[in-house]
């Protein structure tokens, strides 16, 4: 009985300390916060997760109810009923104009730390919240609280890497590996098509403005040509190596353009008639892509993106059913692109 009287008195301790020890941040927003303002708070939501810390939500109180509060009274009030070290208060309701970071430095005295918004240029959510845990830090390191409460985060970390939440917003994408995969709806100007063919693609960002890729297609649906002499399937497949140019790469959606060149492999085949064995003729071509598009990030690192692509074959191939020539491909073709892809 003594020995599980010592267990269970441990166990109250050290769950008690786990208690104590815990680091809490509050987050003050707006009462009725517009979507960039939201989507701020999100960012800076997943930075705290990502270095252990624990966040709450409080809303700044309406101006009519708020005349005559002094801010930072409140503000000191908030954090010790909260039990917080730090509050981080997104300022501006319609769109985010700057951070504050409240951080407690010794007892009722506490340090205000702005992080502002050049609003001159487009700037990243995500940025923003990851030059805000950056100033949080400084902060903490500075008032003994990084060592007390073991930050779950490397002592250094290069402000150019790539943090763990940028896979959820755009961030430098540089030297990181994509994959995607889809369907491509393609078809030709002169009677072939359209068909649908399963695309896989790999990318590999050497910029967060540049991509480089890698594509194959096939293994799809036939297009049907018929004529007075007959009827015949066409098959394609083809594989693609090239880039795109992302615009406005940090934001949510990104319009883009790519190139490329590689090759194409066009099957012909008739069926058999009337004890006629069929034909079956293949042909590989050289090939040039150009496209254009736009994508949209989902969730963290996963993203869609839409595109048209024009495709140019040389050789191109006629088909012929009899004498005349009755359809051809690669003189361009054309296929529109839908693909769900992710940064790995």
């Amino acid at each position: 009985m003594k020995k599980l009287c010592y267990a269970i008195l441990v166990s109250i301790l050290v769950t008690w300390a786990g208690t104590a020890f815990a680091a809490t941040v509050v987050i003050v927003r707006p009462t009725s916060p517009s979507p960039r303002v939201t989507e701020t708070i999100t960012f800076l939501h997943g930075e705290l997760l990502s270095v252990g810390l624990e966040d709450t939500l409080s809303a700044r109180p309406v101006a009519d109810t708020a005349v005559g509060v002094d801010p930072r009274a409140w503000l000191e009030q908030l954090a010790a009923e909260r039990g917080a070290i730090a509050v981080i208060e997104v300022v501006g309701d319609d769109t985010v104009t700057a951070v504050d970071v409240w951080v407690l430095k010794s007892p009722g005295r506490f340090e205000v730390t702005r992080v502002a918004v050049d609003l001159d240029t487009a700037s990243s959510s995500v940025r923003l919240a990851i030059r805000t845990l950056e100033a949080l830090r400084a902060s903490l390191v500075e008032a003994n609280f990084a060592e007390r409460y073991r930050v779950r985060q490397p002592e250094v970390r290069p402000v150019t890497a790539a943090p763990r939440v940028a896979s959820v917003t755009p961030r430098s994408d540089r030297g990181r590996i994509g994959l995607e995969m889809g369907a491509a709806a393609l078809m030709s100007v002169d009677g072939v098509g359209p068909v649908v063919l399963p695309v896989v693609r790999a990318d590999w960002a050497a910029r967060s403005w540049l991509v480089v890729q890698a594509a194959i297609a096939g293994l799809g649906t036939r297009a049907t040509v018929t004529a007075a002499d007959g009827r015949a399937t066409v098959a394609h497949e083809y594989a693609l190596l090239g880039g795109s140019y992302r615009f406005h790469s940090e934001q949510a959606w990104w319009p883009f353009i790519s190139l490329g060149t590689g090759v194409l492999h066009t099957m012909v085949q008739s069926p058999s008639i009337l004890g006629r064995s069929g034909n079956r003729e293949g042909q590989w071509s050289l090939l040039a892509d150009a496209g254009l598009g736009a994508g949209i990030r989902v969730y963290r690192s996963y993203y869609l993106t839409l595109s048209g692509h024009a495709q140019l074959a040389h050789p191109y191939v006629a088909i012929h059913l009899g004498d005349p020539i009755v359809a051809t491909t690669g003189r361009p073709n054309f296929h529109l692109d839908l693909t769900v892809g992710a940064w790995l």
